[in-house]
């Protein structure tokens, strides 16, 4: 686990800590913390309040971003081994999500990004070898997301290879589900101009059920998780032909 990794699962696990104390734990000088924390606020992952490190608010998508991060991160860099430099590739939203649309910007040559996520756009936006294409829609604040029948009608017009997506929990009755009716409408749209769906998530998801269906079994042909997935899902999601890679 790097530095930042470190830093952000001991500001998570406290909510708030101060910074001389941080730079105690991690045995490095309060200008190499301060210099650490200037990073890790510049991306939005936490911030600094009168000599604390602080988490973000919890409804603020950057909480979730911050929330398992050295396991969505190592999922991100597996998932990233899928796409090769110069490609097109669609990214819906999510906090795994946005670490491999980083992973993208910042590692890949002359890679697309076509998302509808207005957070993912920006969080990428200073990487010189990405493209983005934000499609339009409906806003949504929580997320920052685009939502609705104008995303529907511009992602008709595209055709890519993968769409990687991320989900709020999973019923072996109901298939993937999601947590907000128009973004699942939205996501599945998205869907049908790929060839390929992809799931990134950490595990707790699988011991979560959102309220309305995502994408059913037959629609996703990867699923990248950790390995602290509970055994019987896994076993579950193998027996529909969907490849698991856990890390």
């Amino acid at each position: 686990m790097s530095r930042e990794e470190e830093i952000i699962s001991i500001v998570s696990r406290d909510k708030k800590i101060e910074v001389n104390k941080l730079a105690l734990l991690l045995n490095v000088s309060r200008v190499t913390i301060r210099k650490d924390l200037d990073k890790l606020e510049a991306r939005g992952i936490l911030h600094r309040e009168h000599g604390f490190a602080v988490i973000n608010n919890q409804d603020d998508i950057n909480y979730r971003l911050a929330s398992n991060y050295d396991l969505k991160r190592r999922i991100a860099l597996e998932a990233a081994k899928l796409v090769k430099d110069g490609e097109t590739v669609m990214i819906e939203s999510g906090s795994t999500c946005t670490l491999l649309a980083e992973e993208l910007a910042y590692n890949k040559n002359d890679i697309t990004v076509i998302t509808n996520s207005c957070f993912i756009a920006s969080y990428i936006r200073k990487a010189e070898s990405v493209k983005v294409v934000l499609i339009g829609g409906e806003y949504q604040k929580d997320s920052q997301v685009n939502v609705g029948p104008l995303v529907r009608k511009l992602i008709s017009e595209f055709c890519v290879d993968k769409l990687f997506v991320g989900i709020d929990g999973f019923d072996k009755r109901r298939g993937f589900t999601g947590s907000d009716i128009t973004r699942c409408d939205t996501a599945n749209a998205m869907m049908s101009s790929a060839n390929k769906t992809i799931v990134l998530t950490d595990s707790s998801k699988f011991s979560q059920v959102g309220v309305v269906s995502e994408f059913s079994f037959s629609d996703i042909a990867l699923v990248y998780t950790d390995k602290g997935i509970p055994d019987d899902a896994a076993t579950f999601i193998k027996q529909q032909k969907i490849e698991l890679i856990t890390v």
